[in-house]
């Protein structure tokens, strides 16, 4: 017990010194209590929409296999309405007609939807139906083909009000209405904008049909369950349909949130335990430190009558009352990040109300769990040294020894590591497949880490001399204490400079691996794209017949090719079967992407009742040019196509593409089943480059949602696209980073205490004030920059293994952001001088006769 009493007033005597990993522990535990607080409220908001909605029983079209994506819903006949109304146990049937493959425009032209890549929705107003999840609050249901409903969020976020005219763009065509009502949602509205139609014009203009919908819902009488409905409405309408319960419906949407919400929450995490690795070696220099500057009094204890059990369990102890703290903390803080994270989604224009936060039971626990835990791990290897000072440590000034033999070993294993992992990177860039190399990366990147962070020490007596040299030497004999500083203990070094390391790392792969990405596809686009424009929807839309007709009415142009893909099933010469999409193209699209043919002329393959497949499915199927293929389009007709081409493997673009022509595929498919162009391409009459462009724009003004871009232009959106990932990576790595700089703040402040009295005699003997605070930032600085060097190193080798893996699909460029290396680099310097000013400010400040005096 009277261990343990030491240990609570160790921790309160140096509460100061545990601040710092305190916030580690908090950072890393509120990342985690903040991501799974934000996806469980996400979440749970989702499912009382979910339900809200639901009808008892639900009847819409069963979901036909790698179905063409027609632009249009799937829909179930008119007729059944009366087959269903006569089905035992259905209290009332609402019919349904809901479509999310639609643009909606206000008077100005702009798009009203969210930005958020929530969808625009049209539905059906049906007065029962509807009301389950929306409140009429302002206006009338829409009542004939020109009125509208719109939501209340969407209203009020786009400023629109009863009256103005909408303008609603979809596959069977545009149409105009003007809003006569705004509905409330009953339950939160995650962000999707709803367009309520009456029930005739929904069909006729989302459907193209009078006599379809796209689902029913029924409600089923009092007494009869949900299950015993489906029973009797399967039996009346047969098993060709979809038929789900209220629940079955929920979970199936359930699911279908989960496979969007899931990776956000798995990818954040990821970042949140890479803090928590980070923050180890934090809580591990920390707690070394500590046992460091109290060898004396752990030898007196020891000299009393403590065992080493006592004084391993005082550590842990200590430990664990920092865990405690920090996690507590570090959970509030979570609750706190998750408001943060539904605000800023409420700026973007997703809605998520506040008062529906969800705090799941597990939530706290696991927070407190990892908080603990992983300080409690940390600390046992400070633990174990401590439990092994002897009595005679008493005597001996305070200080960590030096490592000695075991340092020696370490480093070798460290090495050895370190080699095995870079072996496995070679392994990984020179891999022909992605699926064989993606294993070897992983291992690669986890071994080279972890060699080098066991390694580190005998890099920081190599790299931090060489950094020395050329950075502090300048400084003078104050830059020469500051060296020897950095080089006095290589393990605490090398740990602190390790924290850095990783989030560094992290940065500069993904860097070589993101610009990589940007200019490989740049080269394919110089070397490949012919077109002049690239015309696609920014909503991911199919582009609509009358958008695609107004494409083809621009003037200036030599050609307009139109493109999309048609879903088959694929007879070869050997007898398989297999489910492909076929491109269908105009022929003009040979000169719009120039696709190297390794057999015959890729114009071939634009010929009647022809086609082109890749080499590696040649291969597989032991396909030649004159070939004929079994090809039974989805929802269409068979038909017996003949190989005129067969493409190169080695491209970004449109890899393992089989190219038909357009005319070919509407042979066999009808018009209804025939899917709306994907993209369309553009070439300008030779020097009308310039015109061409301006008549595009002229044509599609009434389309906001396509954007006309030249190569030039589209260059620029994949660059945007790459580097907006890398930044919220680079945001979301920031915490580590910031944990690190706490790390060598910790680190710097700790190395003052136990230098408090060479800190003295320095004074003493005529070093300044000054100068003794540069030393502690030029020591800070150099710890920083050797982090730095060895992270963004191991990180250009992670992104160039990861590069050459990424050849073998068609990214097969190379490129080093220099820039980027460089600004990180010396931004690194910077972090560490910022990270000095408190320590370095603290040991200007101590009394010189008190810090020669101490022990």
């Amino acid at each position: 017990m009277t261990v343990f009493k030491t240990s609570m007033r160790n921790f309160v005597a140096h509460k100061g010194r545990m601040v710092l990993s305190a916030v580690a522990v908090l950072l890393s535990v509120a990342f985690v209590c903040g991501t799974l607080v934000f996806t469980d409220t996400m979440t749970a908001t989702f499912d009382k929409l979910f339900a809200s909605t639901a009808s008892d029983v639900s009847v819409s079209a069963k979901k036909v296999d790698d179905a063409q994506e027609t632009g249009k819903p799937e829909t179930v006949p008119a007729s059944l309405l009366a087959k269903l109304q006569q089905t035992p146990g259905v209290q009332q049937v609402e019919t349904q007609v809901v479509s999310d493959k639609i643009t909606v425009v206000n008077s100005k032209n702009e798009n009203v939807g969210s930005k958020t890549g929530a969808p625009t929705i049209a539905i059906n107003w049906d007065e029962r139906d509807s009301k389950k999840s929306v409140e009429l609050t302002s206006g009338h249901a829409p009542r004939g083909p020109t009125e509208s409903l719109i939501d209340a969020d969407t209203a009020a976020k786009k400023n629109l009000k009863i009256g103005d005219s909408l303008r609603i763009i979809a596959t069977p065509g545009d149409f105009t209405t003007r809003i006569v009502g705004i509905a409330t949602f009953k339950t939160t509205n995650p962000g999707a904008a709803l367009i309520y139609l009456d029930t005739p014009t929904a069909q006729s203009k989302l459907l193209d049909s009078t006599d379809a919908y796209t689902n029913f819902g029924l409600t089923a009488k009092s007494g009869v369950s949900d299950e015993q409905l489906k029973k009797d409405v399967t039996a009346a309408v047969g098993a060709g349909y979809k038929i789900q319960t209220a629940a079955e419906a929920n979970a199936e949407a359930k699911d279908d949130i989960g496979s969007f919400l899931n990776p956000m929450k798995y990818i954040m995490l990821g970042f949140a335990f890479i803090s928590v690795i980070v923050g180890i070696f934090l809580i591990i220099n920390t707690f070394s430190m500590l046992v460091a500057q109290r060898t004396r009094e752990i030898g007196l204890m020891r000299a009393i009558g403590s065992s080493r059990k006592q004084i391993n369990r005082s550590v842990l102890f200590e430990a664990l009352m920092l865990g405690v703290l920090g996690s507590v903390l570090g959970v509030g803080g979570g609750i706190g990040l998750a408001i943060l994270l539904m605000k800023l989604m409420g700026k973007l224009g997703m809605h998520l109300d506040t008062s529906e936060l969800t705090i799941k039971a597990t939530t706290p626990v696991i927070g407190l769990a990892i908080g603990v835990i992983v300080t409690v791990v940390a600390a046992m290897l400070p633990a174990r040294r401590a439990g092994k000072i002897s009595p005679m440590a008493a005597m001996r000034d305070a200080g960590t020894p030096a490592d000695g033999k075991a340092g020696k070993v370490r480093a070798t294993i460290g090495v050895l590591v370190a080699l095995v992992g870079g072996a496995a990177l070679v392994a990984a860039g020179q891999a022909d497949k992605a699926s064989q190399g993606s294993s070897f990366l992983g291992l690669g990147v986890l071994l080279t880490l972890i060699g080098f962070v066991i390694v580190g020490p005998l890099l920081a007596g190599v790299l931090v001399r060489a950094l020395s040299t050329v950075s502090l030497r300048f400084f003078g004999p104050v830059g020469r204490l500051a060296e020897r500083n950095a080089l006095r203990n290589p393990r605490r070094t090398g740990a602190t400079a390790s924290a850095l390391m990783i989030g560094l790392a992290l940065v500069a792969g993904l860097s070589v691996v993101g610009t990589s990405m940007v200019a490989s596809a740049t080269d394919q686009l110089d070397k490949s794209v012919g077109a002049d424009f690239i015309l696609q929807t920014d909503n991911q839309q199919p582009l609509s017949p009358a958008l695609a007709k107004a494409i083809h009415s621009a003037g200036h142009l030599d050609h307009v090719t139109d493109y999309t893909g048609t879903n088959a099933k694929l007879t070869t010469p050997d007898g398989k079967v297999t489910t492909k999409q076929l491109t269908a193209a105009s022929p003009t699209y040979a000169q719009d992407l120039r696709i190297e043919a390794v057999q015959g002329k890729l114009s071939d393959a634009y010929g009647d009742n022809s086609m082109s497949v890749n080499e590696g499915f040649a291969k597989d199927h032991g396909i030649k040019i004159g070939s004929e293929l079994t090809v039974a389009f989805i929802g269409g007709e068979t038909a017996k196509l003949k190989v005129g081409a067969i493409t190169s493997d080695d491209t970004t673009f449109d890899k393992g593409a089989m190219y038909t022509n357009i005319a070919t595929a509407k042979r066999f498919l009808s018009p209804d089943k025939f899917p709306p162009n994907e993209i369309m391409f553009a070439k300008a009459v030779d020097g009308q480059a310039k015109e061409a462009a301006a008549s595009l724009k002229e044509a599609v003004k009434d389309y906001p949602q396509l954007t006309v871009r030249d190569q030039t232009d589209y260059k620029d959106l994949i660059k945007s696209q790459v580097n907006q990932l890398l930044y919220m990576i680079y945001g979301l790595l920031g915490l580590a980073i910031v944990v690190a700089i706490l790390g060598v703040v910790n680190t710097l402040a700790l190395s003052v205490v136990e230098r408090t009295r060479e800190i003295g005699l320095m004074r003493a003997i005529g070093m300044s004030r000054r100068q003794l605070r540069r030393m502690v930032r030029l020591e800070s600085v150099v710890i920083a920059l050797f982090g730095a060097l060895v992270g963004l190193g191991l990180g250009m080798g992670w992104g160039i293994s990861a590069q050459r893996l990424m050849a073998t699909v068609g990214f097969g460029v190379l490129e080093i952001p220099w820039g980027t290396i460089i600004i990180v680099f010396f931004g690194s310097a910077l972090v560490g001088l910022v990270a000095a000013l408190v320590p370095a400010f603290r040991a200007g400040r101590m009394n010189v006769l008190n810090a020669i005096a101490s022990d």
